[in-house]
């Protein structure tokens, strides 16, 4: 480099001296070099400059890696406002229905209500960390005398362990059976929900924990659960009753928890198998009134080939106890079973039987129903359906009687 400078230098002497031989006397040593510096000079400060623009380049491209890593693992977006709203959602759903039931004027009933009118609301804080929840009112006015409720089904953070494995904490909606965590109107057939998963499994079933969950490419899954538990009544109308036992996370009794298990394959497309387990070492939270443990086991299987469907579901509780035992409620269980055929994007029919033994009298019966959906809109529903309900035994004064209804539902989701 130095070989190269010095020449250039020389070089420029050179021509300098030829501009101006004719008028001036010939230079001496001392300005030749005078000449040598003075480009020198000119040659180290391009050199900084060019070094210094470097340096400033490089400076620039690490602090703006810096900051995509900073927005990555922080989940924020370029403002504030603009990663609240890009990662808060509100949905929601409802369903209005219309029941004409006929028992030959025993307890007759034709009324209208509306059934459900749900809010949900999340938020992503990162892409590892979020929160979800879900506010209902339940038959349209709640308070003293009204027939309806406000209920808080669930409020949980769930985080991200790793790509497969994650956990929550919170009020959630425990992983059981088909209808307890997806029940939105347009996703199921008829306008009421089926009663085994009404009365055996008491969905919509919600209670307060933490859980594990996790999930392979092969489709298998898995669920673990310690929440709260059932506070089953052992006296009056609705002792033994399941659904009686739902304490609905609120101020509730936490003597006993409850564990929970659930194995789910989803490997072949268009198929579902899946089992849960849960237990709880005394199902009324009291002891010695003759409710002690109680076990539930649930299987289903769901299955899609183009427009053909089949759901078929077992739920069965086991309980121990004298109290229990004596009133031959140790026993609960039901099945049921739902082929289902959607020609048309727009219209779908189904039938489903149903073989109930529940805690009451009324609760132990078999029903078929037959009916149809149709979808203006895929998150939109009318729904139509005629029941015809056999009970085991005929007991008037405990409303244990055989029916035949005939239902209309309009649902929606967002």
């Amino acid at each position: 480099m130095k070989t190269v400078l010095l020449s250039a230098s020389v070089l420029a002497c050179l021509l300098s001296l030829s501009a101006t031989a004719a008028n001036k006397a010939p230079p001496t040593i001392e300005d030749l070099w005078e000449i040598i510096q003075k480009q020198q000079a000119e040659i180290d400060a391009l050199k900084n400059q060019q070094q210094n623009t470097a340096k400033q380049a490089a400076e620039a491209d690490e602090k703006a890696e810096a900051a995509v890593v900073a927005i990555e693992e922080s989940g924020s977006g370029s403002s504030a406002k603009s990663s609240w709203t890009d990662r808060t959602t509100i949905g929601g759903y409802g369903e209005l229905h219309y029941n004409n039931i006929n028992n030959d004027g025993i307890d007759d009933k034709n009324e209208i209500d509306f059934h459900r009118f749900v809010l949900f609301f999340g938020h992503e804080f990162t892409d590892r960390l979020r929160f979800f929840s879900e506010f209902e009112l339940e038959h349209a006015l709640a308070g003293d005398g009204k027939n309806g409720e406000v209920e808080l089904e669930q409020a949980y953070i769930e985080y991200d362990i790793r790509d497969n494995l994650q956990t929550k904490g919170g009020l959630f909606l425990m992983p059981v059976g088909i209808l307890n965590e997806t029940h939105e109107p347009a996703t199921f057939y008829g306008v009421e929900r089926n009663d085994v998963e009404n009365i055996i499994i008491p969905s919509t079933w919600w209670e307060a924990g933490g859980a594990l969950n996790g999930y392979y490419e092969n489709g298998i899954s898995w669920d673990l659960a310690l929440t709260s538990g059932l506070a089953i009544p052992t006296t009056g109308d609705n002792a033994f009753r399941v659904r009686s036992g739902r304490q609905k996370v609120s101020e509730a009794i936490a003597n006993d928890f409850a564990y929970t298990g659930r194995l789910k394959y989803t490997g072949i497309p268009g198929l579902e198998l899946a089992g849960t387990l849960n237990y709880q070492s005394d199902a009324s939270q009291e002891s010695g009134d003759g409710l002690d443990q109680g076990l539930l086991f649930e299987t289903h299987a769901v299955y899609q080939n183009g427009p053909f469907q089949l759901r078929a579901l077992y739920a069965g509780w086991d309980f121990d106890g004298s109290a229990v035992t004596a009133a031959d409620a140790d026993r609960q269980n039901g099945w049921y079973i739902e082929p289902s055929v959607r020609p048309w994007q727009s219209i779908g029919f189904y039938a489903r039987y149903e073989d109930l033994d529940g805690a009451r009298t009324r609760d132990k019966f078999k029903q078929w129903e037959i009916g149809a959906n149709y979808w203006p809109y895929e998150d939109v529903v009318l729904k139509v359906d005629y029941r015809d309900r056999s009970v085991d035994t005929v007991d008037i004064a405990a409303k244990s009687v055989d029916f035949t209804a005939f239902d209309l539902g309009i649902g929606y989701q967002f």
